[in-house]
């Protein structure tokens, strides 16, 4: 007789489920063999902990004694965090894909017990699961072959998803038509709320990145508008936390109104990076107020003491009546607000649309801004300052009104891709504000991930929980660290930075590198290997982890003079270009390598001992096309050699290593770059 195993599990999904009466395992080669052995069915049931479908189907299938006793009697019953093993969850959602055409979680797959999938669907009904349960069952007593059969033209079909071909043809990558591609792309944009048309609707910081990027390289005063629309919208919306700052992962709706309400690390991070990036072009306050909101929400709700930061904060959680209710912590009521606002309640309403426009559900209001804080002053004869100190004033009030309430659920697993980009996202918030604490909390959650993820600087870790290491690391994880890496070095120019990026990209290529596609696998070759190997190349709400890791080493490639990581990445773009023709939106961030290509693009060098502070005047103008290096004394990487002059500080502005007269005004190389 088979128990719940998953009490012994770190990850917080995992442990949501360990009192099922399900007898649950978690994903491992053990669990396969027994599989095997006992030639059960796998039912391998795949979430996360803030979705919210998923606990819905927990509550009306894995909690029911009767849906459990099925599931025990006939099947091997796997739960697998997505996000602790994003490889398990890519190969069986190309599956479903394949079988149903969509996708979602939760994600049920029923496979033969070798692991190859034979049915799949996402939420389902107790009736309608218990039916299709006991049909699988008594076909793989009946009619093995039918599913094997099936299992076999399934996965040869698994295996064709992510096969690149590889280009190694020398490529004119000036010789690109970005106004055909941006004539169909746009048809999607929504031009009256900004993102895509229809609902639901996601933010997409990557897509929202390339084109603001190539609006103001192109300068392309329709497109830039679009763009500035986009952010203005989501930060008006209530998929942006007003009171507590940090957003959401969608909006159900097309005005970006009500949220799927749970915030997620990754969402959050690159958006802060966005809106920076936004400011230094636009110098609009309320872009700064995004960052600044959100990055301290990140600080009072994700932060973990020894540095790190927490994945997510759930969509539910336990409302008045003791029932999860989905954004039960966030809606106010109107007789919530006029008690705890008093006076100011007219002005609240009016500002936040306390009307019919913001009304949600249940009498129950989601805030949403319609106009500027110049226009609403105007409006109502206040001064910004004032305004801006009630604004202050009505957060922290209804923030300590909010601690009447049952918080939602945390998910505390600190995932090293996540933190990543948390990094960059305080650094790229640190160059457009200057402001000492994000540097600090970068080089903090650096440190912990250094300590705890990457011990000794050997193989990198996944996933940490509770003190406990889960996982050993995905490319994602790689990629997204030396990134991270990178952008510390661009604002510190501390040389260990650039060293750890180039020790990582060298496990990259001895763990990962996968020859015969000139791309890197998601998964190293020393984990066990799963029915297939997957290569990640398309961009989605976190760009692809080869897009990543092909713009690492453009850079690395530049820095280091080493023709290895250039060529690589030059024949990784080269090879996607044909798809990404035909499906921009799902390869952004490789049309945002394509740019430094088609488009000028610089080795900016300080050498001096002046030269992190006129970095700091450099990284406060948008830039996007430059890789930025320096040194306070004399150096013998290739960027920097015979360039040192005792007593000053001078700025070279290089393309492909050949570099301008020295300067020593910043104002000079600034006014000297070239965008297209």
């Amino acid at each position: 007789m088979h128990t719940n195993e998953l009490i012994h599990e770190t990850s917080p999904y995992l442990l949501q489920h360990a009192h099922n009466p399900v007898n649950w395992c978690a994903w491992s080669k053990g669990v396969l063999k027994k599989a095997q052995t006992e030639n059960k069915l796998l039912l391998i049931s795949i979430g996360y902990s803030t979705c919210h479908w998923c606990h819905v189907m927990e509550e009306e299938c894995f909690e029911n004694e009767v849906v459990a006793k099925v599931m025990n009697q006939h099947f091997i019953n796997i739960k697998v965090d997505r996000e602790e093993r994003p490889d398990v969850d890519q190969v069986y959602m190309n599956a479903l894909q394949l079988m149903t055409g969509s996708g979602g979680w939760p994600l049920n797959i029923v496979a033969l017990p070798d692991g190859r999938p034979v049915w799949g669907a996402t939420f389902l009904n107790k009736e309608r699961w218990i039916e299709v349960l006991q049909q699988l069952q008594k076909l793989h007593k009946n009619q093995p072959k039918t599913l094997i059969e099936y299992a076999s033209k399934l996965l040869e079909g698994i295996k064709t998803m992510d096969l690149v071909s590889k280009n190694n043809e020398d490529q004119n990558f000036k010789d690109f038509d970005y106004e055909e591609l941006l004539s169909g792309w746009s048809r999607q944009f929504d031009q009256t709320n900004g993102g895509t048309k229809g609902a639901p609707k996601f933010m997409m910081p990557n897509n929202l990145h390339f084109l603001l990027r190539y609006a103001f390289q192109n300068n392309d005063k329709q497109l830039l508008d679009y763009v500035n629309l986009s952010l203005t919208k989501m930060a008006y919306g209530g998929v942006f936390d007003h009171i507590n700052g940090g957003f959401s992962r969608y909006s159900v709706d097309e005005r970006w109104h009500v949220p799927h309400f749970e915030k997620m690390l990754y969402d959050n991070a690159q958006l802060v990076s966005l809106y920076s990036d936004a400011y230094l072009i636009h110098k609009n306050p309320l872009f700064k107020e995004v960052v600044y909101k959100t990055l301290e929400f990140i600080k009072r709700e994700l932060s973990n003491e020894e540095g790190g930061f927490y994945s997510a904060l759930d969509a539910d959680s336990i409302n008045e009546f003791g029932v999860l209710e989905e954004g039960a912590y966030y809606v106010f009521t109107k007789e919530e607000l006029q008690k705890e606002l008093n006076n100011d309640f007219q002005l609240f309403a009016d500002y936040y649309n306390i009307n019919s426009f913001g009304k949600w559900e249940k009498e129950r209001y989601v805030l949403i801004r319609t106009q500027s804080d110049e226009e609403f002053c105007k409006k109502h004869n206040l001064t910004l300052s004032e305004f801006k100190n009630k604004k202050t004033l009505w957060s922290e009030t209804l923030l300590n009104h909010r601690t009447t309430k049952n918080r939602p659920r945390l998910d505390n697993k600190i995932i090293c891709s996540w933190n990543a980009m948390i990094i960059k996202a305080y650094m790229d918030a640190y160059k457009a504000f200057n402001e000492d604490e994000f540097l600090d909390i970068a080089l903090k959650n650096t440190s912990f991930i250094c300590q705890k993820l990457w011990p000794n600087e050997q193989k990198l870790m996944r996933n940490y929980t509770n003190g406990k290491v889960a996982a050993v690391g995905f490319l994602e994880d790689y990629a997204h660290l030396i990134s991270a890496f990178i952008a510390l070095y661009e604002s510190t120019f501390n040389e260990e930075w650039v060293k750890r990026a180039n020790k990582l990209t060298e496990i990259c290529y001895e763990d990962f590198f996968d020859n015969q596609s000139g791309m890197f696998f998601y998964s190293s070759a020393h984990r066990e290997q799963l029915i297939s190997k997957t290569i990640e190349i398309r961009d989605n709400v976190i760009p692809s982890s080869n897009s990543v890791m092909a713009k690492n080493l453009q850079w690395l490639g530049t820095f280091y003079d080493n023709t290895k990581y250039t060529n690589t990445s030059r024949v990784m773009l080269s090879s996607v270009l044909q798809e990404l023709k035909k499906y921009p939106q799902g390869f952004s961030n490789w049309l945002d390598l394509q740019l430094n290509h088609s488009h000028p693009f610089y080795e900016l060098v300080i050498c001096g001992s002046k030269a992190v502070k006129k970095s700091s005047v450099v990284n406060s103008h948008y830039l996007p096309n430059k890789l930025l290096a320096g040194t306070t004394q004399e150096n013998n990487f290739p960027l920097f050699r015979n360039r040192f002059e005792d007593g000053k500080t001078n700025l070279y502005l290089c393309t492909h290593g050949t570099c301008n007269l020295p300067e020593t005004r910043v104002s000079k190389i600034i006014s000297t770059i070239k965008f297209n």
